[in-house]
């Protein structure tokens, strides 16, 4: 948690537990133990996990969905696919609604919205019986081609509002009107499923903020990067699905543009997984397709993020190949590494950084947390280094660099993968492991610049105040990219454009305040994949937004063909409010000489052996400072690693900036 003084500056950070068995309880203890009062706030904004964990551990209600009649299992078929192609065997995740809760109505709308067959009242009224009798109160429907008319979708709403007051309902022509009835209907489960759970956390956060004397709004990331009030993600509970993350990519190009880079990979990295996500030319890469589960699409937009299993809780392993393995699976916080002391009792990738000298398990937490070396030391030399017949450092080092090269896959798949070269890139690390294997993922990848930012623990909170209200729009529009379209786009966007104010208005934004994004969603003709062009109002010319759609499918898959026909497949508005950003203080000069707290030895695998190497303390670094690797700079909620040949410098608002 962190909390800014607009006033004096002054910034003030508190860690708390996560509370699980009411998330909303944990915000509230963080709160409590700063030093600012709760009524003294203007401002909360907050990114949360608690939808994303809901969805993993499938904490949901039971959810009915009604859908055309024929069309049953087209959220179980899914399209097919699997997440690892050449295994047969392979499961994939079940479907999010039973199928005994998936029931069909007589009805069809055709692909250009026409209606083939009248919807059948008294079958919904039969459905919606049926659903009251089972208990199922959040009822999802997606009925086919309601993107293009919804009609019958809002008919059916109609009936259950009469037949069943109390369910709560979710309808597909108003969360996702675009084709592709798989993907439309996957939204709108999800949704559905979660706004009872997003809904109650956010109310009880909200009632409790209230009691303690906040009067002002409680928002909310969500992950297309931007905020959201609580009455508005009451209706759209998928958006804030990848907050957390989301919170910490826009975090990571603040940090990235004070230190005067326009270009830059955010790695987060904690004590489960690993967030990467990049900004080029000042723009978070986004994406309309995620999932928390392969299988099951949220097209909501949300910042472009590589999960990997990767977090300082990691667990090294020895495969049926006697190869050795780090992650996916972890140990968590709860019970931890073997160094926490608290019944952890396989070897993580924390275990080896306190084997290589990295980390002084005395200091975590700055000293308030109970951790010692020895448990570390038996659990790698006993589950990795005698099966392996190696020395005790061989097996530690062992696992770092393969926790490195999984690290560097993920970097890849958001970098060269889509036609960046990493080289032009800085590094941002944080979470409380990322600042340990930055330099070296750095320098695996060719990345000449990391930075530091200076709570490399808390940086995702940070995120949570430099963002603005937003809303985005989005909705089917097919027609060649060649014909003269202008004026029908230009009349779609401006529908799209009124009811974005309206929600905004709703809000409280001043209409000064509203800033406008267009996009057109394009294709080659007779391609199903589509890139999004941005474009201005009015629209001057297709000529010149289809030039840009080659060059980016040239960037994009390093092919494009001009001669190609090209047509358009949707458009895509985004509406932000946008809120004063905190500007952050300078900090004092100081040598890093006086920052020296000690030494230690520590094994860097570049030098083949334990290196004296000067610790010191992150809180006395001043602006200017600079100093040689090999360095470990600690600090209350995370450490920094400079390996030799590697310098640091600390920047003016505090980032240290390592040059690998």
């Amino acid at each position: 948690m962190i909390v800014f003084d607009e006033e004096t500056g002054e910034i003030e950070i508190e860690k708390t537990p996560s509370t699980p068995a009411n998330p909303a309880e944990g915000v509230i203890n963080g709160l409590s133990k700063a030093d600012t009062r709760i009524d003294n706030l203007e401002f909360f904004s907050h990114g949360s996990t608690v939808g994303t964990n809901a969805l993993i551990e499938r904490e949901l209600p039971r959810i009915g969905l009604i859908t055309t009649e024929g069309f049953r299992d087209v959220h179980e078929i899914r399209d097919a696919t699997k997440e690892d192609l050449w295994d047969a065997y392979q499961d994939v995740a079940d479907p999010y609604v039973q199928r005994r809760d998936r029931l069909e109505v007589p009805e069809r709308v055709d692909y250009a919205g026409n209606v083939v067959e009248p919807l059948d009242e008294d079958a919904v009224r039969d459905v919606v019986r049926i659903f009251k009798k089972r208990g199922i109160d959040t009822i999802a429907i997606s009925l086919i081609n309601a993107y293009v008319n919804g009609e019958h979708e809002k008919r059916v709403e109609e009936i259950i509002a009469d037949e069943y007051p109390e369910a709560f309902v979710c309808s597909s022509h108003e969360i996702l009107p675009e084709m592709f009835e798989h993907e439309r209907t996957s939204t709108t489960v999800i949704n559905a499923a979660l706004v009872p759970v997003v809904r109650d956390y956010l109310t009880d956060l909200a009632d409790q903020l209230a009691d303690r004397g906040y009067d002002g709004d409680v928002l909310a990331m969500h992950s297309g990067g931007g905020v959201m009030t609580t009455e508005a993600i009451a209706y759209y509970a998928a958006r804030i699905a990848n907050s957390g993350p989301t919170a910490g990519a826009i975090a990571g190009r603040h940090i990235a543009q004070q230190c005067g880079f326009e270009n830059a990979i955010g790695f987060d990295m904690g004590g489960t997984s690993a967030d990467v996500s990049l900004t080029h030319e000042g723009e978070i890469e986004t994406t309309d397709e995620w999932a928390v589960e392969y299988g099951y699409p949220i097209m909501f937009p949300s910042t472009d993020i590589e999960t990997i299993g990767a977090g300082g809780g990691s667990i090294a392993w020895i495969d049926d190949g006697g190869s050795l393995r780090v992650g996916p699976k972890s140990q968590g916080a709860d019970p931890g590494p073997a160094c926490y002391l608290r019944g952890g009792d396989t070897p993580t990738t924390t275990d080896a950084n306190v084997v290589l000298g990295w980390v002084d398990p005395d200091q975590f937490l700055g000293g308030d947390m109970d951790a010692t070396a020895e448990p570390a030391r038996d659990v790698i030399q006993r589950d990795i280094a005698d099966p392996l017949n190696l020395e005790l450092t061989e097996a530690a080092s062992a696992i770092e660099q393969i926790t490195v090269a999984n690290m560097c896959n993920a970097v890849r798949l958001v970098s060269t993968s889509k036609g960046y070269d990493p080289r032009d890139f800085a590094l941002v690390a944080f979470g409380g492991a990322g600042p340990l294997h930055a330099a070296h993922v750095a320098r695996e990848m060719n990345i000449p610049n990391v930075i530091i930012p200076p709570y490399p623990g808390i940086n995702s909170a940070l995120g949570c105040l430099l963002v603005d209200v937003e809303h985005d729009l989005s909705q089917t529009f097919i027609a060649d990219a060649a014909a003269d379209v202008v004026d029908d786009i230009e009349a779609a966007f401006s529908e799209m454009e009124a009811e974005i104010h309206d929600r905004l208005d709703e809000e409280g934004v001043d209409e000064s305040e509203i800033q406008l994004d267009h996009e057109i969603k394009m294709r080659y003709t007779g391609q199903w994949r589509s890139l999004e062009v941005s474009c201005s109002r009015p629209i001057e010319s297709m000529a010149e937004i289809r030039s840009q759609f080659h060059s980016q499918h040239e960037q994009t898959y390093a092919y494009s063909d001009e001669d190609q026909p090209v047509e358009i497949y949707g458009l895509h508005v985004t509406g932000r409010g946008v809120v004063e950003k905190p500007a952050f203080p300078e900090i004092g000069d100081g040598s890093a000489d006086g920052a020296k707290r000690t030494t230690r030895e520590a094994y860097f695998d570049s030098a083949g052996e334990f290196v004296e190497t000067a610790v010191y303390d992150r809180d006395e670094l001043g602006a200017g400072a600079t100093l040689e690797g090999p360095a470990i700079i600690e600090q209350m909620d995370s450490t920094v690693v400079v390996p030799p040949n590697a310098t640091a410098e600390v920047e003016q608002t505090g980032n240290i900036i390592l040059t690998v």
